[in-house]
């Protein structure tokens, strides 16, 4: 080993010294502290672990010259580390136990409720004052509940626009039992029906899917809520009443609305219910698809049938039912042009709200 190994080996060592005592000055977190800990004595890579392992490579004589300073060096590493260390601790201990609960928090970094919600929860205060419950129900939902039940049976054509995400569950199972992702809330219908029995008034929000063709108004998830009301001597007169106090409440001004015949299997008769777009203000967009109008409430009478499947007589019971598109709604009161954006989950659009 040449004799001025030891000399330049020292200097590598002070170097280090040097560096690290640089480096640890400017340490604010322990992240920090732990990237320095690996640069200086990491098993790999470490610079004062690679000083340590060459030491088998010296003569005697520069062991005993260079080894003592090696271990200074890293004892004093060690215990700058664990200093710092404590230190991150006591700050934290500090911290914990005097937490000012008075103290201004930054209100810009709290979540709020994403338009949705917020219509959503708007729209149930409304119903609540008019009496209706307020149900959540299965999204996972039985073949039965969301097409059986509702008078559209397997073969019928209404299907064709709704068969959708479909789950396996064994070939053994009937076919109204098989399960699939609910494509509207009005399976509600029947479920709620059967279990408060009539009379009965109540709504179901909740997010549905449909294998869709996006674009600015279509999505393949969405939100609608579903409404219903059974009763003794209920007629159309009794929706339109019930529409026009939802439109007035959510919108908080008067909306231009249409009411033109409908075809609904599990409504007889059935209505849509549209709204001039507040896109555009009747003029025509990509949201109306150029048209002025935006199709937002199909309604109607409930189906006799319907009425069978839950267990109530139509004789003598009537009723209305309703599907709000909800996430439509939630676009005509803010102004959003593309549907898309309120799954988008991007922030600087969220934020608006």
């Amino acid at each position: 080993m040449p004799s001025g190994t030891s000399t330049i080996m020292r200097a590598k060592l002070e170097k280090i010294q040097q560096d690290f005592l640089n480096d640890i000055s400017f340490v604010k977190n322990e992240i920090d502290l732990i990237n320095i800990e690996k640069k200086y004595l990491g098993r790999k890579q470490g610079q004062l672990t690679e000083i340590l392992r060459g030491l088998k490579d010296l003569s005697v004589e520069q062991k005993k010259e260079i080894g003592p300073l090696a271990n200074q060096i890293k004892q004093f590493i060690e215990k700058e580390l664990e200093i710092k260390q404590q230190e991150f601790k006591n700050k934290i201990n500090l911290n914990q136990k005097d937490v000012d609960l008075t103290y201004p928090i930054d209100k810009e970094k709290l979540g709020h409720w994403h338009p949705n919600s917020i219509v959503q929860y708007e729209l149930e205060d409304i119903f609540k004052s008019l009496g209706f419950k307020i149900l959540d129900g299965p999204e996972l939902e039985s073949e039965f509940f969301n097409f059986e039940a509702l008078n559209i049976p397997a073969d019928h054509p209404a299907r064709d626009m709704q068969d959708t995400f479909f789950v396996d569950n064994g070939d053994k199972v009937k076919n109204d039992n098989r399960l699939l992702l609910r494509t509207h809330t009005s399976a509600m219908q029947v479920r709620a029906l059967k279990k408060y029995g009539v009379p009965f008034r109540g709504v179901f929000p909740g997010r549905c899917f449909r294998y869709e063709a996006m674009d600015a108004s279509h999505e393949n998830t969405f939100y609608q809520m579903e409404g219903l009301m059974i009763d003794k001597n209920i007629s159309i007169a009794n929706l339109i009443a019930v529409m026009k106090v939802l439109l007035q409440g959510i919108f908080k001004q008067e909306v231009k609305i249409r009411l033109r015949p409908g075809y609904f299997p599990f409504v007889e008769p059935g209505f849509e219910l549209d709204i001039q777009c507040l896109i555009c203000g009747g003029k025509g967009c990509s949201v109306c698809k150029q048209s002025g109008w935006l199709e937002l409430l199909p309604c109607g009478m409930v189906h006799p049938n319907v009425l069978k499947h839950a267990g109530v007589d139509s004789k003598k019971y009537s009723g209305f039912a309703f599907g709000l598109g909800l996430t439509r709604l939630v676009m005509m009161k803010y102004g959003i042009d593309d549907i898309r954006l309120l799954n988008s989950g991007d922030l600087r659009f969220l934020k608006q709200f």
